[in-house]
């Protein structure tokens, strides 16, 4: 059958089918980069890479962008608070730009770590102000939008589809709770273009209505539609993002062009902890680069696509642990495969598994919506089978050889599953850790407790846990119930 997507503006799975034939174009919203990545961002974009992954596997050809936020973004939810990165520059007493620059590579590092691909095109926000402005004024000059002391705002009564995504009607929707809402406004759902600067806001550009900088909505607007045209395939991120920023893009998008904007939206669920969604804002986030000193990368993307993306993923050191035995266990699975092909151990046996039956079950999984937890079921299956073959010497080479590229081909080129030197790896770290337990043993011969005491606390900042026994000194990696330091 034909890959299904859920899409959010029918509330309902449809079946895909680009605008042009063979050519996709994807935008997803990116990271803004005022704080290293979390595991919510990874879910979000583990979650779109095994879309794209998959979509180059049925052989379109995928134009993917995913924008950087580097200005604009402010915080409350009717994004009338204060820019998140001018915010984090004073906590950090750095210019804006450097924050941006900071953790943009930040972001890019850890995305790089869990196989996540880079995107076609990665623009930002403060590279794209003069499309911005052009299509604030469209909107103005269409009577849209209108300018109100330095700012200018979108009427969200004048585009009567507003509300379409989100299933919120505008007369349902009264000034917000949180932050008051400006009396400038002409309606409290109205929602900010372009801002007015005052004097000591850094971040700010000249434009027809005076010194501002732009609101984060017409950002993803003016960038998707630079690079992806007026009307495009898929538009993703994360569930949070619906109302108001897709909801915005939208009126924005179509009031200005004239023409349908996307064809499908799709939204990731979020991670929770103890059910609560993670989050700053919460104090309950964990980043990327905590998580990858307890587990290696591999893991945690292992971990992320054992849920639908469309469902929450609860986070726990425990689901972590679990999802690392899981992974091993394919593991395994590859490298008896490949030990079997290259020693000849199966050349002259006949038997072997149904690889066509286990690669269109994992397609029909993937069809369906990219059920990735099914797709791994599938992969779990044929490693049970698999291994009991090879237990009982029933395997061809042959066979293993097939089964090996039916993995390489399903786990490796469409979940980014990754098999490879494993072991190899393994033994490096296994041999690192015995030369610095050697230095660390001469240290204390020589009575140099400090430095010994350096060095064991040194290692458990990036997860390696010393212990000191009668029988010797021994080391493993840390687990999610070791207390810190």
């Amino acid at each position: 059958m034909p890959l299904a997507l859920y899409n959010t503006l029918t509330r309902k799975k449809e079946a895909f089918s680009p605008l042009r034939k063979g050519r996709v174009g994807v935008y997803v919203c990116g990271p803004t980069v005022y704080g290293h990545s979390h595991l919510g961002h990874a879910k979000s974009y583990v979650s779109f890479d095994v879309l794209v992954r998959y979509l180059r596997f049925l052989g379109h050809d995928v134009h993917y962008v995913q924008n950087i936020t580097d200005v604009g973004h402010l915080l409350g939810e009717t994004n009338e608070g204060e820019d998140r990165i001018l915010m984090q520059s004073r906590v950090e007493q750095k210019h804006p730009m450097e924050i941006a620059e900071e953790y943009t590579r930040s972001y890019f590092e850890d995305m790089d770590a869990l196989r996540v691909g880079r995107p076609d095109i990665s623009p930002r926000a403060s590279g794209h102000i003069p499309e911005q402005i052009e299509m604030i004024r469209g909107l103005v000059d269409k009577g849209i939008a209108y300018e109100a002391g330095g700012s200018v705002y979108f009427d969200v009564r004048k585009f009567p589809r507003y509300g379409q995504l989100s299933g919120r009607k505008v007369e349902e929707m009264e000034a917000g709770t949180r932050v008051e809402v400006k009396s400038e406004k002409r309606h409290p759902a109205d929602f900010a273009l372009w801002k007015k600067a005052e004097p000591e806001h850094i971040m700010q550009w000249p434009s027809p209505w005076g010194v501002g900088f732009p609101g984060w909505h017409i950002e993803c607007s003016a960038m998707s539609m630079k690079y992806l045209g007026e009307g495009f395939d898929i538009h993703g991120g994360g569930l949070e993002n619906q109302f108001p920023h897709h909801e915005c893009e939208i009126a924005q998008s179509e009031g200005w062009s004239g023409k349908p904007f996307v064809r499908y939206w799709l939204h990731n669920n979020m991670v929770t902890v103890d059910g609560r969604k993670m989050g700053k804002s919460l104090g309950n986030f964990t980043t990327l680069k905590d998580a990858f000193r307890k587990w290696r990368p591999d893991v945690v993307r292992f971990f992320i696509l054992q849920s639908h993306y469309r469902s929450t993923l609860d986070f726990s050191g425990e689901a972590l642990e679990a999802a690392g035995t899981g992974l091993s266990r394919l593991t395994n699975t590859v490298r008896a495969l490949r030990e079997g092909v290259q020693s000849g151990s199966g050349e002259g046996r006949e038997g072997g598994v149904d690889a066509a039956k286990y690669r269109a079950m994992f397609l029909e999984a993937m069809d369906d919506d990219i059920n990735t937890p099914q797709a791994i079921a599938v992969l779990f299956d044929l490693s049970r089978e698999v291994n009991a073959l090879i237990a009982e010497g029933k395997m061809s080479r042959a066979a293993m050889n097939h089964v090996l590229n039916v993995f390489s081909d399903l786990a490796g080129n469409i979940l980014g599953l990754h098999f490879e030197d494993e072991r190899r790896g393994e033994s490096l770290e296994s041999g690192l850790m015995e030369v610095l337990l050697r230095i660390r043993a001469d240290l204390r011969a020589n009575k140099q407790w400090a430095l010994s005491d350096k060095l064991r606390d040194e290692l458990v900042k990036v997860g390696v846990v010393i212990e000191d026994k009668k029988e010797g000194t021994s080391w493993r990696r840390m687990q999610s119930t070791d207390p810190e330091g």
